[in-house]
């Protein structure tokens, strides 16, 4: 096996010792020369040397590593959200380690246990995750600030509100004013808090329209766009006007079952999705949706671990700032009015 570059060998090979070459790579040059900064920044460069992260954690009690736990890597909401968190980590020379759990328990123990046995300063848990006592339990022991974002259960209220009871709603008054009250609502299995916000806000309108949502109108299937193929033969054996579709990846799926069984959007059904994924533009015809700022998501998931990390705030369900952030209804070509 090819030997690694070490510090060691950086040093010898420019006639310095290890302590010059740690302290001019570790930007504390101020007493060597500018020709001896240029030589060693020259080898490193030449000789391919990387410092070593263990090394580098021992000496400054951190290694400026955040986890991130999200559900799915081929959702592209989440791989929008994960880059917001990137951008953000990226200006305060944070890294994320970024873990699909693919809403499977013994994966997530496993990231969530990588996490910590890598030294994460923090973690952004951005899944529909199985025991929350227990994380705060392993994680608070470890004394590891996280925060729960978006899809996680929580015992306080999510520190980044997206307004999902408010963005339901918004649909269902969408969908009111076209004239549809025959509906199906398609959902993910055993729907998280803010599924379930978007699902009572959007039942809300309808009942304040004198129109009852009842739970045999709810479909429930894989949170993907399998999951609403596989189950659009039933949400058209339904006979329903309009599909709600609780995120967009569900229905596109539906879109190919509706087409498959012979019918038109939205000649035919009218569907609605949620999040607003580049793919919703790409569909035929373009999907309408709620715009959930993914990107801003990420953003404000990483700027408020990092001050959790920076301060010392090692706990996760105490109350602390929260950041509110804008929804909007889009309004594309999915939607049919009716009489």
């Amino acid at each position: 096996m090819t030997k690694k570059v070490t510090i060691t060998d950086l040093a010898k090979k420019a006639g310095v010792s290890v302590t010059t070459v740690s302290q001019i790579l570790n930007g504390k040059d101020a007493r060597f020369s500018t020709k001896t900064i240029e030589k060693v920044k020259a080898l490193q460069k030449d000789m391919g040397y990387i410092p070593d992260f263990n090394a580098q954690n021992l000496i400054s009690k951190t290694g400026k590593t955040i986890g991130v736990l999200i559900p799915s890597l081929s959702n592209p909401f989440f791989a929008i959200f994960s880059a917001g968190i990137q951008n953000e980590a990226r200006k305060e020379e944070y890294v994320p380690l970024v873990f699909a759990s693919n809403n499977d328990r013994e994966l997530e123990n496993q990231y969530l246990l990588e996490s910590i046995r890598r030294a994460a300063d923090g973690m952004i848990i951005s899944s529909p995750v199985s025991d929350v006592d227990y994380i705060d339990s392993i994680l608070s022991q470890n004394h590891i600030p996280y925060i729960l974002i978006d899809q996680a259960p929580s015992a306080q209220e999510d520190p980044i509100d997206v307004a999902n009871y408010e963005g339901g709603a918004k649909v269902a008054n969408y969908l009111l004013e076209n004239g549809h009250t025959r509906i199906v609502i398609v959902a993910g299995d055993d729907p998280t808090v803010n599924i379930r916000k978007r699902l009572q806000g959007f039942r809300d309108a309808f009942k304040d329209h004198g129109v009852t949502i009842s739970d045999n109108q709810i479909i429930y299937t894989h949170l993907s766009k399998k999951g609403g193929y596989d189950v659009s033969n039933k949400a058209v054996a339904a006979k329903p006007t309009a599909i709600f579709a609780v995120n967009d990846e569900l229905a596109i799926g539906l879109y190919r079952g509706i087409k498959e069984a012979g019918l038109r959007i939205p000649d035919d059904i009218s569907v609605v999705g949620y999040d607003d994924i580049d793919w919703a533009k790409y569909v035929d015809p373009k999907l309408s949706t709620v715009h959930q700022p993914a990107l801003e998501m990420g953003q404000a998931a990483a700027k408020l671990i990092i001050e959790r990390i920076e301060s010392g705030n090692n706990g996760s369900l105490e109350s602390g700032r929260k950041i509110s952030l804008p929804i909007q209804l889009i309004k594309r070509g999915s939607v049919k009015k009716i009489n």
